[in-house]
């Protein structure tokens, strides 16, 4: 018999155009959008599969995926005698099929002619843009001790967050007996599942799809080739019929886990993580979060009080105040500046002094963020030149824009990579 981490291979997927996520995926796949000062969204799933002693996976990618393939390739390199890897499968043209990826079941059955060259019992379907840390193994037993076919990850969730969701229910033995995807509000009492008493207390009283899937080999290969090989998506079209072919198993999952679909839960869990006890724990030795290793040097702070801030390796900060705040790899901040409840992604390179002169010659202020600023609820993307004395003051008095420098979105400015914002700007 094959040992567990041999029998499963990991499939992640990369997400379609992630225009919720605009503007920071104008020019990079959901997955590469940086998180946390210093990964990647696709560094957490990768990091759990890593976790849970699966290390063998492939990323499925079509929209901007130059800076994501670059990624994977600078950072998850694993030893010449083991038989890991972290391969990316971008969505190809062929003879039988010119098509793009059409959605999650499609890009997966496209994938399956390369997948299928390894030896494997079982797949495990991640998607590539949510924000957890979870054992894999332990859904792995479930399934196989369950007799499984399927099995889907499930989490509780309220009555507000049910109808964004595939919302399910279990029989006795935990099998999963009706589906139903993204409810209407009136439909919810009859989808009330018993989720434990922590969970009810919390008044989340509905299971929910976390779009995490193990699927036996041969299940999913004659679900997608022969049962239905024009289905396109996992949660709308192929869980709902499974469930009354296969036997369906629900794991359930009461840690910490947040789809980041949109900028406003983007930014949500950034700051989540400057929280006392933040709900998703960087500081975990046996749940380690990879990513590329960039030998930056250490963070340098003058004169700046820091008050519920994560600073990221290489950063130089001169700033008078920055509260609640994630500053991300080789950030600069002036002299005078106060930032507030604000995500800067840093920047991919130093300024020499000589560049720093020229920039000033030219009018053009220097790469990070100026003198006297002051920042509020805002995402800096990355490579940003902000100059002195420029206020953003985000909130909800500010509608919905999209501007050549910036985005507004739910009251969060997104100032766009590479934009420059001259001295005494204002939003």
């Amino acid at each position: 018999m094959m040992s567990i981490s041999n029998s499963v291979v990991a499939v992640i997927l990369g997400g379609g155009a992630g225009s919720r996520l605009y503007p920071l995926t104008a020019s990079r796949s959901k997955p590469a959008v940086p998180i946390a000062g210093k990964y990647r969204l696709v560094d957490i799933p990768i990091s759990n599969c890593i976790n849970s002693n699966i290390n063998r996976m492939f990323v499925l990618t079509q929209f901007n995926s130059a800076s994501l393939n670059k990624h994977i390739k600078n950072t998850y390199h694993f030893s010449a005698f083991s038989t890991g890897f972290v391969d990316i499968l971008a969505a190809e043209q062929t003879p039988d099929n010119p098509g793009w990826f059409q959605g999650t079941a499609d890009a997966v059955r496209q994938s399956l002619r390369h997948i299928s060259n390894l030896e494997f019992e079982h797949i495990l379907i991640l998607s590539g843009d949510q924000l957890y840390q979870m054992d894999f193994m332990e859904m792995f037993e479930n399934h196989r001790s369950s007799g499984a076919d399927i099995s889907i990850a499930t989490i509780p969730v309220d009555a507000r967050d049910a109808p964004e969701f595939g919302i399910l229910k279990t029989n006795e033995e935990n099998m999963i007996a009706s589906f139903i995807e993204k409810p209407k509000k009136e439909l919810l009492p009859d989808w009330v599942s018993d989720t434990g008493e922590d969970m009810q207390r919390l008044g989340r009283h509905y299971l929910a799809s976390m779009g995490i899937y193990i699927f036996s080999k041969q299940v999913l290969y004659d679900l997608l080739n022969t049962a239905h090989p024009q289905a396109t998506d996992f949660g709308k079209e192929i869980i709902p019929d499974s469930i009354a072919h296969f036997k369906v198993a629900s794991f359930q999952y009461d840690g910490y886990w947040t789809d980041i679909g949109n900028i406003y839960s983007f930014y949500e869990a950034n700051l989540a993580l400057t929280q006392e006890i933040p709900p998703f724990n960087l500081f975990d030795n046996s749940k380690t979060v990879y990513t590329r290793a960039r030998m930056l040097p250490p963070a340098k702070i003058s004169g700046t009080t820091l008050e519920k801030t994560i600073i990221a390796e290489g950063s130089i900060i001169h700033a008078s105040r920055v509260e609640q705040s994630v500053v991300g790899i080789r950030a600069r901040i002036g002299h005078g500046t106060t930032v507030v409840s604000t995500y800067i992604m840093g920047n991919d390179y130093y300024e020499t002094i000589e560049e720093m002169d020229q920039d000033s010659a030219k009018g053009l202020p220097r790469i990070g963020i100026g003198e006297r600023c002051y920042i509020k609820d805002a995402i800096i993307d990355k490579n940003c030149r902000i100059g002195n004395d420029v206020r953003i003051n985000g909130g909800k008095h500010l509608a919905n824009t999209d501007h050549a420098l910036y985005t507004v979105k739910d009251g969060i400015v997104v100032v766009k990579k590479r934009a420059v914002l001259p001295d005494g700007f204002v939003i």
